[in-house]
């Protein structure tokens, strides 16, 4: 059998510098016709340009173009309009670059000769598009066939002879689990501030962060934790980077997503979700329908009327789902609100209507307790409105929600429940300049009160320990993240300029059987001594530091002082010259004598006319 080889043609702009790699002959080329793009050279130096000693690499191949078989073969009249539909079809994977469809035209027939050749910005995009596109059907009689450009080249290479592949040493990659094993059962979080971002260790046995590693322009936007905590992902124009450490992160999978804007990663971290617009919805008649997934059986409904606005607020468990309503009332001119709240576990999945005893009481804040049953809401008009305190569970279990307190009249307008269920922040944020309320909802009852000067975010982290709150570029100054106890109490404060963000890195589930924490939990104070001595020790040895911190800026005030001394003494002399030989420098030694020193400066004489030449 015998193989012929076919030479693939090349878009006329990718030349360049692998035109003696492509086998064309130059003399046959009119120079003078080719016109290369303003500020464009190719790589082709002028004969006015010194060359450099260092000479530049320039990237070679063609990794970003794809070459699509069996288009339609049509006339020159319909040329564009076949164009059209190929640019509509790949246009949708990725962006194609300026002049980057080109279909190549028969010079007899002036027909199109069956496939064309597109350039996308980014590998990743064209190997998308090959992907996606090999084999999709046009019509009946055309399949398209895609290949990367740089296969054909790739192919031509293959050796005839069978050679073993190379077998090489297992490398073991990085655990990315191993963050988990942290001997001092620390968190990780991650900032980024100016164009650097960084992942910390949070320590407050040492009252400040510890570096685990950082990188300049890591992401374009922000970066987001995965939901077990295992990768990050930072966002780019051409889409998603996933990354994966513990101390070094390495990345680990490229997502191809022009312009994306969002990111999700499912619970389990199989899969990822990337999304790149917004279509608003208009308000009207609603329904809400529970549908289960993925056998989607619809198994409960309600069907809402005059509706303004409409959110959903699911608990962490996914056994209640609140729907706060806002309706229009009867005259149309004002709106009020309720809470449709569904018991998702339980039989029929019953509906429970909640309104406020104050149905004028503007909704501020809704938030759910993790993993618990009650709920709470900020509410009212005025600068100090009331948070109510919820309950799913009734004192006579007769499945009905009931108010277990309000307090009046706080300064907050959000709500940030621990992760643990239990404790809640009441946070003024943004506008009312960062007040914080540390209160316990099981005892009803304020921890601690505390101020983060004009912040505008606050997080928790995993274990509920600790919350992180922090001042971002929404403010132009006091820029930086503050570090609280569970309880209220200030750890540490990390001032940095054009803060963007901070998150915790999210923990998987405890390995812990129920029945185990409950042990631990009853046992707690065995087990924490072993802690405790450990702070003891912690705490000693930061006292020691604080001594020889302080004793270093005793010495430097010292050795500062003594320096001005030896200085003074140097210009003994010159100041006993300024008294006149007076050698004393004590000046209750000297009486205090006011001269006054009277000096003409300047005279000047001018005569006056006053007019009387006239009366003459």
């Amino acid at each position: 059998m015998e193989t012929m080889e076919m030479p693939v043609p090349v878009p006329p702009h990718r030349l360049g510098n692998d035109i003696q790699q492509l086998n064309i002959d130059i003399s046959n080329v009119d120079l003078d016709s080719i016109q290369l793009p303003p500020g464009e050279d190719f790589g082709i130096k002028s004969d006015d340009e010194e060359e450099e000693e260092d000479s530049l690499e320039f990237e070679t191949g063609f990794g970003n173009i794809i070459v699509v078989y069996n288009l339609p073969v049509v006339p020159p009249e319909k040329c564009e309009k076949l164009e059209g539909v190929v640019r509509k079809i790949f246009g949708q994977i990725g962006t194609i670059r300026e002049r980057g469809l080109w279909m190549p035209i028969h010079p007899e027939t002036q027909k199109s000769q069956g496939y064309c050749f597109i350039e996308y910005n980014t590998p990743q995009e064209a190997q998308t598009a090959k992907d996606q596109t090999n084999g999709y059907k046009l019509d009946k009689s055309h399949i398209f066939a895609v290949n990367m450009f740089d296969d054909f080249d790739k192919y031509m290479k293959v050796s005839n002879e069978w050679i073993p592949p190379e077998t090489k040493a297992y490398t073991p990659g990085e655990n990315l689990q191993h963050w988990l094993t942290d001997e001092k059962g620390r968190d990780q979080f991650v900032i980024r501030a100016n164009t650097d971002t960084e992942v910390y260790w949070n320590d407050p046995r040492q009252l400040k962060p510890d570096l685990v590693y950082r990188r300049g322009y890591w992401t374009e936007s922000f970066v987001q934790w995965s939901s077990l905590g295992t990768y990050l992902a930072t966002m780019h124009r051409q889409g998603a980077a996933v990354w994966g450490g513990s101390t070094t992160f390495n990345r680990l999978m490229r997502f191809a997503h022009p312009q994306v804007k969002l990111i999700d990663f499912s619970p389990g971290e199989k899969f990822l979700v990337t999304y790149s617009s917004h279509e608003p919805i208009n308000p009207r008649d609603t329904q809400v329908s529970l549908v289960q997934i993925p056998g989607r059986e619809e198994l409960r409904q309600k069907n809402l009327f005059s509706v303004s606005d409409c959110k959903m607020y699911w608990q962490s468990n996914g056994d209640y789902l609140a729907v706060k309503v806002d309706r229009y009332t009867k005259t149309k001119k004002s709106t009020y609100t309720g809470f449709e709240l569904f018991r998702i576990k339980e039989r029929d999945i019953p509906i429970e209507v909640l309104e406020l005893e104050n149905k004028n009481d503007k909704i501020i804040a809704f938030a759910w307790e993790p993993k618990g049953h009650r709920f709470a809401i900020i509410h009212g008009d005025g600068p100090r409105p009331d948070v109510s305190f919820y309950s799913m569970r009734s004192p006579n279990n007769v499945g009905r929600v009931s108010k277990l307190a309000t307090i009046k009249g706080k300064q907050a307008n959000s709500l940030y429940w621990s992760p643990i269920g239990r404790f809640i922040i009441l946070a003024g944020l943004k506008t009312l300049n960062g007040l914080l309320e540390f209160y316990n909802v099981d005892e009803l009852e304020t921890m601690a009160t505390g101020e983060h000067f004009m912040a505008t975010d606050i997080e928790w982290d995993p274990t509920g320990r600790y919350a992180a709150t922090a001042v971002t570029t929404v403010h132009e100054m006091e820029n930086g993240f503050n570090i609280w106890s569970f309880n209220g109490k200030l750890l540490y404060r990390i001032p940095r300029d054009h803060f963007y963000q901070l998150l915790w890195r999210p923990r998987p589930p405890s390995l812990l059987s129920p029945e185990k924490e409950e042990e631990i939990s009853k046992n707690l104070r065995k087990y924490s001594k072993k802690y405790e001595a450990e702070d003891q020790d912690v705490s000693l040895l930061l006292s020691e530091q604080d001594r020889e911190k302080r004793k270093r800026l005793q010495e430097e005030w010292q050795g500062w002082v003594n320096e001005w001394k030896r200085f003074r003494e140097e210009e003994k002399l010159y100041r006993q010259e300024l008294r006149d030989g007076e050698p004393s420098d004590e000046e209750e030694e000297y009486e205090a004598e006011e001269v006054e020193v009277e000096e003409l400066l300047d005279v000047a004489e001018e005569i006056a006319s006053f007019g009387f030449e006239q009366m003459d």
